[in-house]
Order: C-alpha cells, then structure tokens, then sequence
C-alpha cells in the first residue's frame, strides 16, 4: 500500500510524486466515469462508503483516484442545490464573508505549488491534501493569503471572517499571518463547520460539503484566487 502521507518537514503543500502518472490525460475518462457512476448510486439512497468500493473495484481505481472521486462527487439533488446558491466574488460588495480557513487556505497553497485541483459536480475546486491536526506554514501561505486579499480589496464585502479550528496545531499562528496581512476578523473555534454553517445572511467560502449543504449563499474564493494564474493544475472530474 502506498503511503501518501507527506512529512512534516515539506515547504510546500504540491503534488504526489504519482500524480503525474494517476491524473494524467488518458487516466480522465475513467475518472470522471467513476464520478458519474458514484453519483448515480448515491443519488438512488445507495450508502456511500459500498457505493465507493464497488465504483472503485470498478475502474481500479488507485487510493489517491478514490479519494479525488469522492471528493468530487455528490447526488444530482445536492449538485442541483450547490450550485443555485453560488455567488460569484462581484456579488460580495457590502456582504458579510466567512471564510472556511484551513478549506480554503490549504488549497491554493496546493494550487501555486503546483498540486493538483479537482473541480467537482458541484463546481467547488477541491485539493486532495489532508490534515492530521497540526498545520505547518509553507512557502506559498503568504502569497496565498494575500491572493485573497487581493481579490476581497476587489469584491468589497463589508466585513470579512476568518475561521480556524482551533485544536489543530499552529493555529494561533496562523491567526498572526493572516491579520498581518489585512485587518480581517479571525476566530479560532471548536468546529469551524459547525458555525459557518450556520451563517444566516453571511456569504461562506468553502468547499466543505457538510458546510455547502447547511450555508445558503457560498463563494468559490478559491477558484477566484488561483483562477488565472499561469500553471495551475486544475482536473474537471464532473
């Protein structure tokens, strides 16, 4: 079995040395069948972790492949209801923003450092980093942040929030970076999924689907972020 856990020590949040061969252009076909296949049994009230197994046994999937299926898949029902809730960025002028920290941070860390971006059913861009409870700075979590900023200073939401789990390590840290870069609001919570779910009139960026399916109005920020720059590897699997 492969261990795809990376080591504590990286600099940056990029590729699996494998992916290059998993994710490639002949491997796609396969992959965005599978997506399908799973939707299909999700979306008739199959259990999701058989529906999973049987999909993956399926086309052979890879562990690293499965986890990107999954990740990229969800009922035509949820699909349908994401994506007719989504904002674009110009619709933030004078809104209230909750950022889903960790979700949308460690992905376009992925993204700049060259990992790949899966882009599911729902439209929401997704890496296939996970965490473990302890978060570690990399070279790219300055730039990532302030390719928020920049896109927020564009968008002109009236207040911005920042969330963090706060029992994963460094979070205190981070807290520092991100207020360092603008004056932003940043909480440190229990369960950050739990809160921005709940956000009332509050806009949500994440791709979180437990948040997606409790938010009403959601932001692709990330998309937003890392949209147009040069060399990002982004995989449509839906």
């Amino acid at each position: 079995m492969i261990d795809f856990r990376m080591s504590d020590e990286r600099k940056h949040r990029g590729p699996h040395p494998q992916d290059a061969g998993l994710f490639a252009a002949e491997r796609l076909p396969a992959l965005r069948a599978a997506v399908s296949d799973l939707a299909w049994l999700l979306s008739r009230g199959y259990a999701s972790p058989s529906a999973q197994k049987i999909v993956g046994d399926r086309y052979g999937l890879d562990a690293r492949q499965r986890t990107a299926v999954m990740r990229s898949t969800c009922t035509d029902a949820a699909g349908a209801d994401r994506r007719s809730r989504e904002l674009t960025v110009d619709q933030l002028r004078g809104r209230r923003l909750l950022v889903d920290g960790y979700n949308v941070l460690t992905t376009i860390e992925a993204a700049m450092a060259g990992g790949v971006i899966i882009v599911g059913r729902d439209g929401a861009w997704r890496d296939l980093a996970s965490m473990h409870g302890t978060w570690r700075r990399v070279e790219e979590t300055r730039p990532a942040i302030e390719r928020v900023a920049a896109v927020l200073d564009a968008a002109g939401p009236a207040e911005v929030t920042w969330y963090l789990d706060a029992p994963v390590s460094n979070s205190g840290r981070l807290k520092v970076m991100i207020e360092a870069v603008r004056p932003w609001r940043v909480e440190l919570v229990p369960d950050p999924d739990k809160v921005i779910g709940m956000a009332g009139d509050a806009v949500v960026a994440s791709a979180d689907s437990v948040v997606l399916d409790r938010c009403g109005a959601w932001v692709n920020l990330t998309r937003a972020a890392i949209g147009g720059v040069d060399g990002v590897w982004v995989v449509e699997m839906g």
